[in-house]
């Protein structure tokens, strides 16, 4: 049986998850870090891998933006559970013909994407393999007050987004077409940002939390899976620039599809209680339910999603 027959990545990882015994493991697989209680310190753990061919390209992305992305969406998880980003450990798998300037390019974005939070790089492994693979293990620490689990929202609180989505989503696009122009775009695509700043003056408001890598759709329904709630997603409120929208009708694709099933806007996704509404900024993109169904309101008619973002060994991502 292949990984594609039972569904992906999510169906996989659900099979793997065993229920934690330590009671220090404050939360283990399931978020987008997990979190952990050592003395009086909370610590998060987060690992991320970037393939060659799959997650980037050498044909458009320099070696520094590698290195940059593949700091910066590790930092992501790690401010999307309310914790601040210390120390890196960095594996490579590298092909015995890589060239050492294109592994030092990559270190030097690396630093320069840390530099900004001060992350220490204190480690990590070199393995031989058929093509290039970063994997990126990052700690960070949080206060108990501060941390933010998927599973915390509560019926009837309001969804919101911290920034436009489905922009790397178009770039990519553009990369993938041989598309002039859009160049704002595309540098969305090539050199990503964690958001926290965005959400840091309210996040004692907050009561879940996930960073947009997969897309819209699926991180609310991660959202919803570890709240044992539902949601519906207000197609309309969606924030979409229009040159997304330009860039997407150029490729004959959807720029709301892009947003809803694209990813790696590594935009901050968030619920908050009816009572705090007017305490948070942002954009107001959907609600909480108590029914299961993952829902979408467009245009007057509510429907259930039945597609939902990115997933790893499914056909239906090409």
């Amino acid at each position: 049986m292949k990984i594609s027959d039972i569904g992906g990545e999510f169906e996989l990882i659900k099979r793997l998850t065993k229920k934690t015994k330590n009671k220090n493991i404050i939360k283990g697989i399931g978020d987008d870090a997990a979190i952990i209680k050592i003395n009086n310190k909370y610590i998060a753990l987060t690992t991320d891998s970037l393939v060659d061919g799959s997650h980037f390209s050498l044909n458009y992305f320099t070696p520094e933006q590698v290195g940059k992305k593949a700091v910066e969406i590790n930092v992501s998880d790690i401010f999307a559970v309310g914790a601040r980003p210390e120390y890196a450990l960095i594996s490579l798998v590298l092909p015995r013909d890589t060239n050492v300037e294109l592994i030092e390019g990559i270190y030097r974005g690396m630093r320069q994407a840390g530099e900004k939070y001060n992350l220490e790089i204190i480690g990590g492994n070199i393995a031989h393999g058929k093509q290039l693979v970063i994997d990126v293990s990052m700690i960070g620490e949080a206060k108990k007050e501060d941390i933010k689990l998927r599973s915390d929202a509560k019926p009837d609180d309001f969804i919101f987004v911290s920034g436009d989505l489905g922009s790397s989503t178009a770039g990519l696009n553009l990369f993938l077409n041989n598309i002039n122009g859009f160049e704002k775009l595309k540098r969305k695509h090539l050199e990503p940002e964690a958001k926290f700043y965005k959400v840091k003056p309210f996040l004692k408001y907050i009561n879940s939390m996930i960073d947009v890598s997969d897309g819209l759709a699926s991180e609310v329904q991660r959202i919803c899976e570890q709240s044992r709630t539902g949601a519906v997603i207000y197609a309309d409120n969606v924030p979409i620039k229009e040159e997304t929208r330009q860039a997407a009708a150029v490729c004959n694709k959807n720029a709301l599809d892009y947003a809803l099933y694209g990813g790696e806007d590594f935009e901050l996704v968030y619920t908050v209680s009816k009572e705090n509404l007017n305490k948070v900024k942002g954009y107001l993109v959907g609600r909480i339910t108590k029914e299961r169904d993952i829902k979408i309101y467009e245009k007057g008619i509510e429907k259930i999603i039945t597609k939902h973002g990115y997933n790893h060994f499914l056909e239906s991502n090409k």
